[in-house]
């Protein structure tokens, strides 16, 4: 083990600088240093890395590639080699403030790479380890983890650390993980490790797009074979609610939207019909091609009043409708009590796809191995670090499923 002087150096293995950190308590007051690091020597402060990394500084304005300073990790944390990360809408709707007003955000979340290093009691993962980062890191000890429903987790936790900018600047990351890095700061419990056949570029659209889509159909709406299933809007999180459906043997499914590419990019998926609801009445297509009772599930992807109305009224009676597309604030829903009486059924939520990222991912990359799950199909592009701005452009006009930054 070699000692290292205070100062940066050059580490040729990773490309990113070290530096002390002042912060951070030596090894000999009970802190050992983190797993996988060799440049830490005991009694020695533990030590930082400078990346490169896209933060949004203030609202509404462009994205930024900024050095971004990473601490080794402490107790439960690791630190995450990127390999890929997808631009998603929630990194957009942070840099516009949608989310909160914390900035500086660092963006970025849907990530797949390597573990690098990890902190004192870490033992679901180790360095070397090839992983999906996710937003659900349950805690095990809350009162939904306690009776058997560990994807209903209340109390998910991040890193304890902070990343911060050259000057000292806290960073918050995006979903409690920041991505667009080439390095970041995880709890462990927020690495998933999956089968390292899968390129990460795919692999990384499990930790939020795609596994939203896939859980609001196959977890949050129960989809059962030989059920009739409605998507009202087919961006990555709605054609993945199509491909789910799919999967677990919807014997017909309604895809909605008024872009016809997107509509195009559904019936790859496996959208049995396709519906224009900018030239077509959405509900009455959906009673047309349901026998005239609606779906048995209608999955709302957009999360606009208009959309979640024509999802309520396009249900049969006792169906489900699942809402996973995020709403803003400021928007009111009314629908008359009665109606919501007399149709019966489910008005449900989706977090996350009510997935549990252990039992989920590992589940869907093998379904992709097999070649029953294209998760490859929706990856619109690759791009680097310097590009995320202009991937928010694509996607806000909606020429891509996913763009996806590889490191």
């Amino acid at each position: 083990m070699t000692r290292r002087r205070s100062g940066i150096s050059a580490d040729p293995r990773d490309g990113g600088d070290r530096t002390v950190g002042s912060d951070a308590p030596p090894a000999a007051a009970g802190w050992p240093g983190p797993q996988g690091s060799d440049d830490l020597v005991e009694g020695l402060p533990r030590m930082s890395q400078k990346v490169q990394g896209v933060v949004a500084r203030a609202k509404g304005a462009p994205v930024t590639l900024e050095t971004i300073v990473v601490p080794d990790p402490g107790p439960g944390e690791a630190v995450v080699k990127v390999q890929a990360c997808g631009v998603c809408h929630t990194d957009l709707h942070y840099r516009e403030g949608g989310i909160n007003d914390d900035f500086p955000f660092l963006l970025g979340h849907e990530a797949a790479g390597i573990v690098e290093a990890v902190g004192p009691g870490v033992s679901e993962v180790a360095p070397g380890d090839y992983v999906v980062l996710n937003w659900r890191a349950v805690c095990g000890q809350c009162r939904s983890c306690l009776r058997g429903r560990p994807q209903y987790c209340f109390a998910t936790h991040n890193a304890t650390q902070k990343m911060t900018l050259e000057d000292g600047t806290v960073l918050s990351p995006a979903l409690g993980i920041g991505a667009f890095v080439e390095k970041t700061l995880v709890a462990a419990g927020q690495c998933t490790k999956v089968d390292p056949a899968a390129p990460p570029q795919v692999a990384g659209l499990l930790g939020c797009g795609v596994m939203a889509g896939l859980g609001a159909a196959m977890n949050t709406g129960n989809v059962q074979r030989g059920d009739t299933v409605a998507v009202i809007g087919c961006g990555g999180v709605g054609n993945a609610a199509v491909a789910g459906a799919r999967l677990v043997g919807a014997r017909r499914i309604i895809a909605v939207d008024i872009d016809d590419r997107k509509l195009g990019w559904a019936t790859d998926f496996g959208a049995t019909h396709v519906v224009n609801s900018s030239t077509t009445d959405a509900v009455e297509a959906i009673r047309e091609l349901t026998d005239g009772h609606g779906a048995d599930v209608v999955i709302d992807a957009v999360g606009r009043p208009e959309t979640y109305t024509q999802a309520f009224h396009a249900r049969d009676l006792a169906g489900t409708v699942v809402l996973v597309g995020v709403p803003t604030p400021d928007m009111r829903l009314d629908i008359p009590l009665i109606d919501v009486f007399g149709r019966g059924g489910s008005l449900k939520s989706s977090w996350y796809g009510d997935c549990l990222p252990s039992r989920d991912f590992p589940t869907l990359i093998e379904l992709y191995l097999q070649g029953r799950l294209p998760l490859d199909h929706f990856v619109s592009e690759t791009i680097g670090l310097g590009d995320v701005e202009a991937a928010f452009e694509k996607m806000h006009r909606g020429e891509v499923l996913r763009s996806v930054v590889l490191l």
